[in-house]
């Protein structure tokens, strides 16, 4: 499977139904009252981490995804059915941004789950509207439409080990001898370009590694490989330096490493680590001084050789004794790594906020605020009523005195949202 660590989708939550108008009519009921049910709300966008997936292959060419729109209401106060849900799976540790990199969740368990896109609210039936002043509204609303967004998704895969290093330092070969996987290895200098996991089983334990993508200078600021690799490292408990014994520089090698670390996220300075000088059976004067250098850091550290095996079992219960005492990776915004759980603002009547009047061209001005637009565009204008309830808005919000203090006169254009006529202000009284 091809490993794709960043997508771009567009989502689009489902259409709220429309709101019905309609009137009782019973054999026995002289005056039947209005009956028109609410339109059901849109399904809502879901994104949702799984466990076993890697990679983010699946969204390369299926960008898109739209969830169901409801249905509308119905007489005899039958309210729209609910849109259907879009749940989209994504592996576990992957980060949800918008358009601008702003970062919305961070998805690390199974299960976690984010609405991406809401789906649009109901419209509201005529016998909503029912008052002791309005008897028979002979008007209903129409649904909103839902939310859409271009998301951007980026994957730091969770593993328990990293394996680390520069280019050729011998990685693979180390993720091919301590687990069952087959990453590319040759025997000349190159470098793998996208992440190798590997499961090591000790015991009843599991523990995943990762073969990350090797590195150069500037890596942090995106050179190489560079931040595809730094970004995977984060989500690591534990980290193998993996050394090649037989480089002239290996020393140097290493301390590049650790620089990339402190100048993209110093924290993973602080990460439990543990140093493998690989290619011992080489067994050259130039590797007997190495190890002496290497032991001269005094930091955790074993001599192998992925090749012929050397110390292998060695390295083995030394990782598996690393991760029984390294400690979890806690998220930094704890509020991101939760389950998240959103609703839709309730209707409530508060004090109204001025209407905002922009002059444009041609005698034309704009009306703007914050639920006007939407307001207007619930508004069946074909129902007999329409006009009324959008006069009655107007009213309520003080369109007309606003228009006039910005200087509209008789005749001149308004626009509100995509609605347009003529200002006339009688009318609209």
């Amino acid at each position: 499977m091809k490993f794709v660590d960043t997508a771009e989708i567009f989502v689009k939550a489902g259409r709220g139904g429309n709101g019905a108008l309609s009137f009782r009519r019973e054999k026995f009921v002289p005056k039947g009252g209005p009956d028109g049910a609410d339109g059901g709300k849109g399904g809502d966008i879901i994104i949702e981490a799984v466990k076993g997936d890697l990679t983010l292959a699946d969204f390369e060419y299926n960008r898109r995804f739209q969830a169901g729109h409801a249905g509308h209401g119905s007489g005899a106060l039958k309210t729209g059915a609910k849109g259907e849900d879009l749940k989209i799976f994504v592996p576990c540790g992957t980060l949800i941004m918008d358009e601008d990199k702003n970062l919305l969740a961070d998805l690390t368990r199974p299960g976690q789950n984010f609405i991406a896109a809401q789906g649009g609210r109901g419209g509201r039936g005529n016998a909503h509207f029912t008052s002791s002043e309005r008897r028979a509204p002979r008007f209903a609303e129409k649904g909103d439409e839902g939310e859409e967004k271009i998301l951007k998704l980026e994957l730091k895969l969770i593993a328990d080990v990293g394996l680390v290093g520069l280019p050729n330092a011998g990685k693979s070969s180390i993720l091919a001898a301590i687990s069952g996987a087959k990453p590319k290895i040759a025997g000349y200098p190159f470098t793998t370009l996208t992440p190798n996991l590997g499961v090591l089983a000790v015991d009843d334990e599991k523990i995943v590694i990762a073969d990350l993508p090797g590195l150069i200078e500037g890596a942090h600021d995106g050179k190489g490989l560079g931040l595809q690799f730094l970004r995977h490292a984060e989500r690591t408990r534990v980290l193998v330096h993996v050394i090649d014994l037989s480089a002239k520089n290996f020393l140097d090698d290493f301390n590049s490493v650790r620089e990339e670390f402190k100048l993209y996220n110093p924290k993973l300075l602080d990460r439990p680590c543990l140093l493998v000088g690989n290619k011992i059976d080489l067994n050259t004067p130039e590797i007997d001084e190495n190890k002496k250098v290497l032991e001269g850091l005094h930091l955790p550290h074993i001599f192998v050789s992925a090749l012929t095996g050397e110390n292998i079992p060695e390295l083995i219960k030394t990782i598996a004794t690393l991760i029984r005492n390294a400690p979890e990776i806690e998220n930094e915004d704890a509020n991101l790594n939760a389950i998240t759980v959103q609703k839709l603002p309730e209707r409530v009547n508060k004090k109204l906020e001025p209407v905002k009047i922009i002059k444009l061209q041609n005698n034309t001005f704009k009306v703007e605020h914050a639920n006007l637009e939407k307001s207007v565009a619930r508004i069946n204008f074909e129902q007999e009523d329409a006009l009324n309830k959008f006069a009655g808005i107007l009213k309520r919000l003080s369109v007309e005195e606003a228009l006039e203090n910005a200087g509209a006169k008789e005749g001149d254009k308004v626009l509100i949202g995509e609605i347009e006529f003529d200002f006339e202000p009688d009318t609209v009284s």
